[in-house]
């Protein structure tokens, strides 16, 4: 008993030393010593005009002579498209820098010529990085001071193009001694155990310091291409470089070639570490944004709670009056009156196609699950922007994982409508399991084969595609015939009334159903347009998207609205005797998407006017395609999982003979 106390009270206490050095993933400070060398990274290029991301080096730019190297990178940078890679540019902790020649470049070809001029002209920006942080640029417009990530590989001028050669640094840096404490703030526990120092001399006096920005300014600068000749990498330039952002002189002509130069400056910052972010997410447009949301739910909360009370207002109704009247005045009404009593003995009839309709509410559970899990991580600081490829990477681990939730849903309504019936459960676990991931092979698969033809970083590496590959029949295939075993051990869903033998005729209907179906979706695509503008301009625009909190709310709001408009249509349609609404509660949700759909098409024509070229408008429809393809799934799965609640609910409450 005594080594199962001292046992017990171990495990406790490493529980709290795990706790206190438990940090946030991209909340990881790094301390520096004066003279430290920091070294910038590269991101692939990238441009709004084409939506496909390039390598750095496949333009003629500085090469480190080390040699390229690839940065560690996640599932999830390479999905995006991300290749961050080593550069030339270097400094020293503290130690100001200017005219420091980095290069001058071969001769350039008509090809590279022509490569140069066409990323000029698609507006390619080059993203370099610094200990995990974006290069910001600050330009002035109408009075007011715009922000931007990256600069612009060159700009034409009168059909004369001209290169950005020259980059002006500035690093802000913070000192260790006042951030002492930055670990705790961020709940991380005691900085002194969990942050590295990475000088080399950790016992000297000199302060450390901690970079909190990275600010650049691109000049064009004409060389004196004999003077660099003999120079090497990292020497002074011989004269004076004047940095001027508001002129251009560096012309790009074939047959000639580049010299690259550089100059850094320090400055010390009041920016705290746990801040140091803010600059980028305080982007333009915020106040706009937090104004919309906030109009947005207001909105829908006060519709979503009008139709709530006036649909529990009716139903409650008919069920008082149907239940107070004796067995006599029930059959009197029967034949008097219509409605969703005439239906009892056809209400649960098996649908038309009825292991497809499992297979996607089993797929939607899976979809909405992981959209539930990875955004409720992300509004807790768990997939912060400075973790460059964690939310691609936590949807794909969320999605594998709820595999058996897909399984055991999809089984266990197959045996309920079967009513108990085991036969086909492994087929309908199998389809559960390669039904959507099937789909999104087939369409990245072929946005691939479009991306490997125009040599975009964008395009998806052979060896990935076998990684997941083996994730999907390795991982979520086995995860979702499990869950579907264990759906079929589970006891099926008796229905509270029996199905009459001889279908009941439907009434022929004013409007035609599936119009109403299709109308339903307005209502939930109110709750999502206004997040959904900032979710697109995320995605196509280069913005960062941070408030993972107000799109939680968003959601839940989502799956409520979604789950009356159902319950709604459900019984409008049990209402004018029409009991086919298995399949009719799905898409009166999930129609939502054919308006999202629409509204992504509106955003390539109006907001994406620059996009250029069929393949990049191929890429948008394809990945839009695929995007509406997993929220029809995950809307469609709440209004037919509330629907069926309802009805079985309803039924189960009045008193049949």
């Amino acid at each position: 008993m005594d080594r199962f106390k001292i046992c017990f009270l171990a495990a406790i206490f490493s529980l709290i030393q795990l706790g206190f050095a438990f940090y946030l993933p991209g909340s990881y400070p790094h301390k520096y010593e004066v003279g430290d060398y920091l070294n910038v990274k590269v991101n692939s290029l990238t441009s709004i005009e084409t939506e496909m991301p390039f390598s750095y080096y496949s333009l003629p730019f500085c090469q480190p002579s080390e040699g390229i190297k690839d940065s560690a990178e996640n599932l999830g940078e390479l999905l995006m498209g991300d290749r961050i890679e080593n550069s030339p540019y270097r400094f020293k902790m503290f130690k100001n820098e200017s005219e420091i020649f980095l290069c001058q470049t071969e001769k350039l070809s008509g090809d590279g010529f022509k490569l140069l001029k066409k990323r000029i002209d698609e507006m390619y920006q080059v993203n370099p990085m610094l200990d995990n942080l974006p290069a910001i640029r600050y330009t002035k417009k109408d009075g007011y001071v715009l922000r931007w990530t990256g600069y612009p590989v060159g700009i034409k001028v009168q059909d004369v193009y001209y290169v950005f050669n020259h980059l002006k640094f500035k690093v802000l840096v913070h000192k260790y001694e006042e951030a002492a404490n930055v670990a705790r703030v961020m709940g991380t526990g005691d900085a002194a155990e969990v942050i590295p120092t990475m000088g080399k001399n950790k016992d000297s006096d000199e302060p450390g310091y901690m970079v909190v920005g990275f600010e650049v300014v691109p000049c064009s600068f004409a060389h004196n291409g004999d003077s660099t000749k003999k120079l090497k990498m990292y020497e002074r330039y011989t004269t004076p470089i004047k940095c001027d952002s508001t002129s251009v002189s560096m012309s790009v002509k074939e047959g000639q070639s580049i010299v690259f130069s550089y100059e850094v400056s320090f400055e010390e910052s009041d920016i705290k570490w746990p801040s140091r972010w803010d600059a980028y997410l305080k982007m333009e447009g915020s106040k706009v944004h937090w104004f919309s949301i906030l109009n947005s739910l207001m909105v829908i909360t006060f519709l979503a709670g009008i139709v709530l009370v006036i649909f529990l207002r009716t139903v409650r109704r008919d069920l008082t009056r149907y239940e107070e009247l004796d067995k006599e005045a029930q059959a009197q009404m029967n034949e008097e009156l219509s409605g969703w009593k005439l239906v009892v003995g056809d209400v649960f009839r098996a649908p038309s196609n009825p292991s497809l309709l499992c297979v996607m509410v089993g797929d939607g559970v899976q979809i909405l699950g992981m959209a539930v899990v990875t955004i409720l991580f992300a509004a807790l600081g768990f997939m912060s922007p400075a973790s460059r490829g964690t939310l691609i990477t936590g949807m794909l681990f969320f999605y594998l994982i709820l595999g058996i939730a897909a399984g055991y849903v999809a089984v266990r309504l197959w045996r309920t409508i079967g009513c108990g019936e085991h036969r086909g459960w492994m087929s309908v676990a199998w389809k559960a399991a390669c039904f959507f991931p099937g789909i999104a092979f087939l369409i990245l698969t072929t946005l691939n084969f479009l991306l490997w033809g125009s040599h975009s970083t964008g395009a998806i590496p052979f060896s990935l595609f076998v990684i997941l590959i083996l994730l999907w029949f390795c991982i979520s295939v086995p995860l979702t015939l499990i869950g579907g075993y264990f759906g079929a051990k589970a006891p099926h869903i008796e229905f509270p009334v029996r199905t009459n033998q001889i279908p009941r005729e439907i009434p022929a209907q004013k409007y035609p159903s599936w119009l109403l179906v299709l109308g339903a979706g307005t209502l939930p695509f109110g709750t999502l347009f206004i997040e959904l503008f900032f979710i697109m301009s995320s995605i196509w625009m280069g913005r960062v998207y941070y408030v993972f909190g107000f799109l939680f709310v968003v959601m839940i709001l989502l799956v409520v609205v979604c789950a009356e408009v159902s319950l709604v249509l459900t019984y409008m349609h049990l209402c004018v005797e029409d009991y086919k609404w298995w399949w009719k509660s799905f898409f009166a949700s999930g129609s939502v998407a054919i308006y999202i759909f629409i509204y992504s098409i509106n955003y390539l024509v109006f907001d994406l006017k620059s996009l250029s070229g069929p393949v990049s408008a191929t890429l948008y429809l394809g990945y839009s395609l695929f995007m509406v393809l997993a929220i029809m799934l995950a809307t469609g799965t709440v209004g037919f999982l509330s629907s069926f609640w309802f009805v079985h609910y309803l039924f189960s409450s009045v008193k049949l003979d």
